[in-house]
């Protein structure tokens, strides 16, 4: 009879609780939240040719330069979000379907006609002069954040192995957010083209994507990273993760925020303040981000310490690799230190990474694929 170790023990613990390696089936006709994700991409894809339909021809320029210009800049975010699900990563395909949800059902089938819809509410309740200064703000925080999130929860169900720490919450509502962020900012390029009547379209979508380009660092994919990795402490999808209040605050910290940046001509009054309040919001959310994603990468930390537990055991991974690949910035930057070459600590980093993901595909057991990712790393040593 044989004894399993308590780090093979740890090992296939966080392969069960993290879910990672096991595949992502977007087609699930037999679960709900797949025809509720087709109810909401599809009513949101037909009110966006409904949108955009009538005046397509015309400002074909204004359209094409705004998708364009935006397309390149997803490649940026794509490579930093790549860099950052980086732990127990999160499959593609799960990440794309994040990233249509924000883009087509959260922008069109829920922000627009209910954005719409909470102004017009303002305006009647304190006023045109109100719904002017402060509508914005106190619309799009609730719309918006809560639209977003629902695609968080629809992947839940989708793939409920996947979706299960907060750090999960947040690489994929940074998706979602990113999604938002690119067709609205489109669609602020086609408004902008109508507003002037079709004149100057390439040069009214360059200016659209430099102001919108240079505000997006701190909006959308910010807000709902961290609003989803707070809506994931609220739901404490894996032991001893469940942290209410801490979600609640969380939740609530992206919505002001979000208020913030959508009122910030009416916070200013108007004063010299104006010039100065976009900065010091933009570096206390960065500050922010910052510390939900230290806080929210801890579960993710320690499932790979344990995944790579039993091979620190046999030899094959030494401490300081194991720290640095399942650390922090000044973890890796300590093991660059110690091999006096960035370039030997970024393959081992890699090589690490890639044998545990191979041990979580292969649900612990030796694979082919599992030998051949150790013997990569072993190499790497020598």
């Amino acid at each position: 009879m044989s004894v399993v170790s308590e780090e093979k023990t740890a090992q296939l613990r966080a392969i069960e609780e993290s879910g990672w390696g096991a595949p992502f089936r977007f087609l699930r006709p037999d679960n709900v939240a797949f025809w509720v994700y087709l109810l909401g991409v599809g009513g949101g894809a037909l009110t966006m040719l409904r949108y955009f339909g009538p005046g397509a021809t015309f400002y074909t320029p204004a359209l094409a330069g705004g998708v364009v210009l935006f397309g390149l800049y997803l490649v940026p975010w794509l490579l930093l979000l790549r860099h950052h699900n980086r732990f127990t990563s999160q499959p593609a395909g799960l990440l794309a379907a994040g990233f249509v949800w924000g883009g087509v059902a959260a922008t069109f089938w829920i922000a627009l006609p209910a954005n719409s819809a909470l102004l017009a509410i303002w305006a009647k309740v304190g006023g045109t002069s109100f719904a002017s200064d402060w509508g914005a703000g106190l619309t799009a925080p609730i719309n918006e954040e809560w639209g977003k999130a629902i695609g968080l929860v629809l992947l839940i169900g989708l793939a409920p192995r996947l979706v299960r720490s907060a750090y999960d919450g947040f690489i994929i509502g940074a998706f979602i957010g990113l999604g938002f962020q690119v067709f609205e900012d489109v669609l602020y390029v086609y408004n902008g083209a109508t507003q002037l009547y079709g004149v100057d379209e390439l040069g009214s979508s360059l200016r659209v994507f430099v102001t919108r380009g240079a505000a997006g660092i701190v909006s959308h994919a910010l807000f709902s990273a961290i609003f989803c990795a707070g809506l994931m402490w609220v739901l404490g999808r894996t032991p001893g993760e469940r942290k209410v209040v801490r979600g609640v605050l969380t939740m609530l910290m992206a919505m002001v925020f979000h208020f913030a940046w959508d009122d910030m001509a009416a916070l200013s009054g108007g004063t010299v303040a104006a010039a100065v309040l976009p900065f010091a919001i933009a570096a206390v959310e960065l500050v922010a981000l910052f510390y939900v994603l230290r806080h929210a990468a801890g579960q993710e930390r320690r499932w790979m310490r344990d995944l790579l537990g039993p091979e620190v055991e046999a030899g094959v991974i030494d401490p300081a690799l194991l720290d640095a690949v399942s650390g922090l910035r000044k973890d890796r930057r300590k093991y660059r230190k110690h091999l006096h070459s960035r370039s030997k600590a970024r393959h081992r980093l890699e090589a690490a990474h890639d044998l545990a993901r191979e041990i979580a595909r292969a649900d612990g057991t030796e694979t082919p694929p599992v030998t051949h990712a150790r013997q990569e790393l072993q190499r790497l040593q020598t």
